[in-house]
């Protein structure tokens, strides 16, 4: 999907797939690197019903693996003249580290525990979105305002695009996930969902759980069922879907095209996946 973002946005410029390419591997190199270390830091044992790196060899292993994915990542920027690209990554690469350093460390206040989360998913997620839709458009010789609006664009759908894989944790199952429902709860990761089910809910668990911010992993099931009834995942899902509007209206900068056209309906599909 990044990488995808990459090539839309050339094609809002003056197209030229050789420029476009370096920036969309480099775009996917980069996420899959983050990946690998992220699974190594959480001692996540398995992504999308696969075995981790780390987990099918060893921490060593995936340690250098997502090393050499960020050098494989590097070396296609260096095949791209123009400097802005390298610093759009290098942005985003010290802006996911940051996020990682900077968890969801309580359900209430709600006004803290959004600004935790928000901060969290901009930094995790919405980042590199933002750098490969600024990218695709600048090496298509981009203006300075198309650049901060494709940017934007790309920010505001990498957000929605956590939040419906934040909801698809309450909503899935491990055959469509390849995980089970409330994995991240049994991780400790606290996410909207919870946060808009704590802020409108007197059930007993979610109280307890708004007080040691740390769930029991017994419990889970029960909690999933407590965040669906209080609402949480259909309050997430309106942000979602309010967020992915006011990425729709950045492309308001551009003549309606095919392009644009594609960019909306990934929009859509930012809503709609299952997995």
């Amino acid at each position: 999907l990044r990488a995808a973002l990459v090539l839309l946005a050339a094609r809002l410029g003056d197209y030229q797939f050789e420029r476009a390419a370096h920036p969309a591997l480099a775009i996917e190199l980069l996420h899959a690197a983050s990946l690998v270390h992220d699974d190594l830091v959480d001692h996540t044992l398995r992504r999308r019903g696969r075995v981790t790196v780390h987990a099918r060899w060893d921490k060593q292993v995936a340690l250098m693996l997502g090393d050499y994915f960020f050098a494989v990542s590097a070396n296609e920027l260096a095949a791209e003249p123009d400097p802005r690209i390298i610093s759009f990554y290098a942005h985003a690469a010290l802006t996911v580290v940051e996020g990682e350093l900077r968890p969801v460390t309580q359900l209430e206040p709600i006004e803290i525990a959004l600004d935790q989360y928000f901060y969290k998913i901009g930094s995790k997620t919405a980042a590199l979105f933002e750098a490969a839709c600024k990218s695709g458009i600048a090496v298509a010789g981009g203006t300075p305002e198309q650049i901060a609006a494709m940017g934007q664009f790309g920010y505001d759908l990498g957000l929605a695009f956590q939040i419906v894989d934040d909801v698809l944790d309450f909503t899935g199952n491990e055959q469509t996930l390849g995980k089970p429902a409330g994995n991240d709860l049994r991780e400790g990761t606290l996410t909207l969902p919870l946060i808009y089910a704590v802020a409108q809910s007197s059930s007993p668990l979610l109280r307890e759980l708004a007080r040691t911010n740390s769930p029991d992993p017994a419990s889970v099931d029960a909690l999933v069922d407590e965040v669906i009834r209080a609402n949480g995942v259909g309050r997430a899902m309106h942000e979602a879907q309010r967020i992915v509007q006011r990425a729709k209206s950045r492309l308001d900068l551009f003549p309606t095209s095919l392009t644009t056209r594609a960019l909306n309906d990934i929009c859509d599909f930012v809503l709609s996946r299952q997995v």
